[in-house]
């Protein structure tokens, strides 16, 4: 008796729930939004969920981020294309948020809005010379090799110096290095861009100085990146001994961290390593600590272009326990260069009627649940709407990172849903995918469909086969819509 109950209530359930299903939007299509896509799947049967990007090709930086030299970081791409697939999940490429569609209107077509559109934007560093040419935001550099079509005219000037300044010691950074000392034919068989790999052939950069504010012991690297860099073949490793000596502070820090301790073994063993055999042009990679920027210096050459950098030297201060921050000593040193690539973090983007905590440079949540304000009170929710990823934590963590982060938001939702704090589908239903793309078709919104990416896939690839590449992106607005509506 009790399992025909059963039955009839699972008959009812799924009838009412199939004419009128939970409808989810996911805003972003990266790591992000595709972990949040497949776990609003296997946790609701009846869900209907649809991802709009404002890119016409989906992975967000899996395929924007990722440098091209680590492929295996990317077979990730074959999960998210599965979830794509999946009879109840469309995807909305060149769909903008803001542009195309509000986040209002949103909220209005779907019961839940997850918000996972990531950190496109950069921290300004705020000092005098920034936006002299030659300096850009490492974000824009990795944009630009990686293909990305808003990246595409950044055409940074690699032939006129020998020496670029990295502001910054993170895995960010450490990619960018890699990528301008590696050498040229080891590039020419990966994904990276066209316009980048003939700039990097005609490169007269052989030095690049990674600059940090504070010490070895705080390098914000990872072991496994700096191996990478290290292992470089003949590259000239520069970095000062007496930068390694180490205070009690320091020694207390690397004992309550395995993987500092490890990145600090490293920078001291390439210390006093050298190349196994010196060559004409010679690369450098210079590991600089205890240096802030200060300003950057026009040329009187070149008008308009970056010449040097203008370091502070700093010390460190404790500032809590296990905890070292960089003061300026008021002592300054200028090193030149002709390019300067700035790897101080990311910074997510606001949009209309979406609460966003400036200093934070994220959505105020709770574990996922967007708050009204930044005070994080959270009894101020905004019903039905949602936050993972870069956009909910700030920008840390690796692609993994973002599986847990979705597990937490996902959670929450199913949480509201049973608690009733989201009004149920079958009783307020909502227009969800037909409402959006009768309002994106009304706009003359061009969709960028999973199949109509497919094509851009498929196009890249056979290019690639000439040019023994696994692919060979297209890097236009242009190419790209046109070889999605081929």
């Amino acid at each position: 008796m009790a399992i025909f109950q059963a039955r009839t209530w699972l008959s009812r359930s799924f009838t009412t729930l199939s004419s009128n299903p939970l409808r989810v939007c996911v805003v972003g299509s990266g790591p992000a939004g595709f972990y949040t896509a497949e776990k609003m799947l296997k946790a609701h049967q009846e869900a209907q969920v649809d991802i709009i990007d404002r890119l016409p090709t989906p992975f967000g930086l899996v395929r924007s981020g990722v440098a091209p030299d680590h492929p295996e970081t990317k077979i990730v791409i074959n999960q998210f294309s599965r979830v794509a697939q999946h009879e109840r999940c469309s995807l909305f490429g060149n769909v903008a948020l803001g542009s195309s569609v509000s986040l209002s209107e949103l909220r209005e077509l779907y019961h839940v809005v997850v918000l996972a559109y990531g950190a496109e934007s950069d921290r300004s560093l705020g000092i005098s010379g920034e936006n002299l040419k030659g300096v850009y935001s490492a974000r824009e550099f990795v944009w630009w090799y990686n293909g990305h079509p808003d990246a595409r005219n950044l055409d940074p000037d690699l032939k006129s110096t020998d020496t670029a300044v990295i502001l910054g010691q993170g895995n960010v950074a450490l990619d960018v290095a890699r990528i301008l000392l590696r050498a040229r034919t080891e590039l020419a068989t990966t994904d990276i861009s066209r316009h980048a790999l003939a700039a990097l052939e005609e490169s007269s950069i052989r030095k690049v100085y990674l600059v940090g504010r504070r010490g070895p012991a705080q390098a914000a690297c990872t072991a496994k990146e700096l191996r990478e860099i290290l292992g470089i073949h003949n590259l000239d490793i520069k970095i000062q001994e007496t930068d390694l000596l180490l205070t009690p502070a320091d020694e207390e820090e690397l004992k309550s961290s395995r993987i500092q301790k490890r990145v600090y073994e490293l920078l001291s063993k390439a210390a006093t390593s050298k190349p196994a055999h010196a060559c004409l042009n010679q690369r450098e990679l210079h590991f600089v600590f205890f240096r802030k920027p200060d300003s950057f210096q026009e040329s009187k050459d070149r008008i308009g272009h970056v010449s040097s950098v203008r370091f502070e030297k700093t010390v460190l201060q404790g500032v809590g326990p296990r905890k070292q921050a960089a003061v300026g000593t008021g002592q300054f040193e200028d090193t030149k260069c002709g390019l300067v690539l700035k790897s101080i973090g990311y910074r997510s983007i606001p949009v209309d009627g979406l609460p966003f905590d400036y200093q934070k440079g994220i959505v105020p949540n709770n574990e996922g649940r967007v708050l009204s304000d930044a005070s994080g009170d959270s009894t101020l929710l905004e019903e039905g709407l949602y936050v993972c990823g870069w956009l909910k934590r700030g920008p840390t963590g690796i692609i993994a990172t973002n599986l847990y982060c979705a597990e937490e938001t996902v959670s929450s939702i199913s949480e509201d849903l049973n608690k009733g704090v989201l009004v149920p589908s079958s009783i307020l239903p909502k227009q969800g995918r037909d409402g959006l793309r009768q309002l994106l078709h009304d706009r003359n919104v061009r969709i960028v469909s999973f199949s109509d990416w497919e094509k851009i896939d498929t196009e890249e690839k056979r290019r690639g086969i000439t040019v023994n590449k696994p692919r060979e992106k297209l890097a236009t607005w242009e190419e790209l819509l046109k070889t999605a509506s081929g």
